[in-house]
């Protein structure tokens, strides 16, 4: 079997996620090639060392760009910061690697512009981690949707709220350097954007609207002098789709006691669906035309009728976890590696949805309808 042998830079939080899938992937699915954790590059050389023992990396570095160059390498996959993501992925293109790379994909729409020109002229693949699409539930949603089962659809509203920005003495830290982009409408903004075109394809328009909440944050933690804040801790947005309905988008990093609040509702001539993250086991369905008595939401809960969810478990109600659904993600990666029809998002898609960032954000500076041409 071809061996596909993987470079990762970050072991933070989404490095960590990235590498358990990898080593989770084959376990779970049969795969038409092997994954192989071969560098792992930091910051620094001891902070790469420490990640290689811990996720099982042969090799690590200090130089992220030693691992671009390294002919022992087949995927970039980036989980630096975004204000890092252009420079890193357009080495990798060039030397000739695929590339995987977090959200949101680049600062603005035009640096995801290049690097999808870039990686389409290679030639290579590319992924981004948007691995929220990836749930089974989503899987079905969608399929509700495209089959008309829930008839002209009318609306839909869609919020991504989480509360790890909420305290005011969280220090000033990457997120919020502007370098990155966007604050909030770019960080959780974009998976629920990306999630409204899965669901409903493209937005045409958008009228947004972002603040910033809480305009000065310590320089570190405990400090007494602060450092003004210059991105959004709150977006908001109607939108138009391609396919004739409206909708709301809204996006908080402030909303105390949100944990992981991606929800969205959909509603059509015939029914609607409900679905939340924080209980991303279920799909919520409305079937109008029912009994008065019997008039209301059903829940249907995940399980191997709705795959991928019985490679994980035999059997229904027992649910998948968040590194699942990376694991799914890495799986549809690897398998466009080898040849197969790749299933996205792709950088492409990650620069459809920086595009309705930027105009996001483009609409709340000129107070105006903004196309997304």
């Amino acid at each position: 079997m071809k061996t596909i042998r993987i470079g990762l830079i970050g072991s933070g939080f989404m490095g960590k996620a990235h590498a358990l899938a990898y080593r989770a992937v084959a376990g779970v699915f049969p795969l038409p090639v092997q994954p192989v954790l071969e560098m792992l590059a930091d910051v620094t050389p001891e902070a790469a060392a420490k990640g290689a023992r811990e996720f099982g990396f042969a090799r690590s570095t200090g130089d992220w760009r030693a691992l671009v160059r390294d002919p022992g390498i087949d995927v970039v996959d980036i989980t630096a910061p975004p204000s890092l993501h252009r420079e890193m992925a357009l080495a990798a293109i060039a030397a000739g690697k695929h590339a995987y790379c977090e959200k949101p994909l680049a600062r603005d729409a035009a640096a995801a512009k290049e690097m999808t020109d870039a990686a389409q002229k290679a030639g290579v693949r590319t992924q981004v981690g948007f691995n929220y699409l990836k749930n089974p539930m989503i899987a079905l949603a969608r399929q509700i949707v495209a089959s008309g089962e829930l008839g002209e659809i009318r609306s839909f509203r869609g919020i991504h709220a989480e509360d790890y920005m909420a305290d005011a003495a969280t220090p000033w830290h990457w997120r919020l350097d502007p370098a990155g982009g966007g604050g909030a409408v770019a960080d959780l903004g974009s998976h629920i954007i990306a999630m409204a075109r899965h669901l409903l394809g493209p937005i045409v328009e958008v009228y947004g609207q972002i603040e910033t909440v809480i305009k000065h944050r310590p320089v570190a933690a405990g400090a007494a002098q602060t450092r003004p804040v210059e991105v959004d801790d709150i977006a908001r947005a109607i939108v138009r789709f391609a396919r004739g309905c409206n909708g709301t988008i809204e996006a908080s990093w402030v909303s105390q006691g949100r944990k992981m609040q991606i929800e969205f509702e959909i509603v059509g001539s015939k029914g609607a669906i409900f679905f939340t993250q924080e209980r991303f086991n279920e799909l919520q369905l409305y079937e109008a035309g029912a009994a008065g008595s019997r008039n209301g939401f059903r829940t249907i809960p995940a399980g191997p009728a709705h795959p991928p969810y019985g490679a994980f478990c035999v059997a229904p109600g027992h649910q998948l976890g968040f590194n699942d659904l990376k694991t799914i993600e890495v799986r549809d990666f690897l398998c466009s590696l080898a040849g197969e029809p790749p299933v996205g998002p792709d950088f492409r898609e990650g620069w459809e949805v920086q595009r309705t960032v930027d105009a996001l954000m483009q609409s709340s500076r000129e107070r105006r309808w903004i196309e997304i041409g």
